[in-house]
């Protein structure tokens, strides 16, 4: 196990936590974690680049001239892209889809390894409560100042608060402070671990974390399980 220290919202240590190696003790690999935050990114991706087809431009609702007898080359409609105004061939369209697939054990081990890489960098805090008595902004600022060790000028907090979703009050007076998240740690994801410098983690939210992603990796591990036994017995 990996001990820490646990802090309070007075940045004094009242006690120790161990952490489990399985996820604050995972080696860095830089190409998983390139892979996930590329498929993550991709997947928030929504075309807006769109070009109408001849099926969406307005006119063309009748021939233009008699199919024969004018000397002029055929043609059904005014839609069609080769006319000033007609539809446009081949262009960019809204429908296109951006998104690639991860699956569920890269994704926990990718936040497992960025968590441990944090750890290591002394950018993880665990404190024994993040509850706060009102969801004011102004409280939380005054709690998280001194810990970052900002100065009033400073208006950047850069942190990523991972409390129990319960915790209404951090949640809601988090919104208002210049880079600084609230989150559950069922919601936990790559992206956020890597762009906030700091994470300050709730005692309790250590086993949720645990819980809910490794919790995925013994789902795929049964379900792998249970299709090889049925081909067995098919067998």
């Amino acid at each position: 196990m990996i001990e820490a220290s646990v802090y309070n919202l007075n940045n004094e240590v009242v006690g120790k936590v161990n952490l489990p190696p399985e996820i604050f003790g995972i080696k860095w690999n830089e190409r998983l974690i390139q892979q996930v935050v590329e498929a993550q990114l991709a997947n928030r991706r929504r075309p807006w680049a769109h070009a109408k087809g001849r099926g969406e431009v307005s006119g063309g609702g009748r021939k233009p001239w008699r199919q024969k007898g004018t000397g002029r080359a055929r043609h059904g409609s005014t839609r069609s892209p080769i006319w000033v105004g007609g539809g446009k061939a081949h262009g960019p369209n809204k429908m296109r889809d951006y998104s690639q697939k991860v699956n569920k054990k890269m994704k926990s081990k990718s936040i497992f390894t960025a968590l441990s890489k944090k750890l290591k960098d002394s950018e993880i805090k665990v404190f024994d409560t993040l509850a706060i008595q009102e969801p004011k902004t102004r409280i939380l600022s005054q709690k998280l100042r001194p810990i970052l060790g900002l100065a009033k000028a400073q208006k950047r907090f850069d942190v990523l608060i991972v409390a129990d979703k319960e915790n209404k009050n951090v949640m809601k007076a988090s919104r208002n402070l210049p880079k600084t998240k609230a989150t559950a740690p069922e919601s936990l994801n790559l992206y956020d671990i890597l762009n906030y410098k700091n994470i300050f983690i709730d005692r309790d939210s250590i086993g949720t974390i645990g819980r809910h992603f490794s919790s995925k990796i013994k789902n795929e591990k049964s379900k792998i399980k249970n299709k090889e036994s049925l081909a067995k017995t098919n067998s």
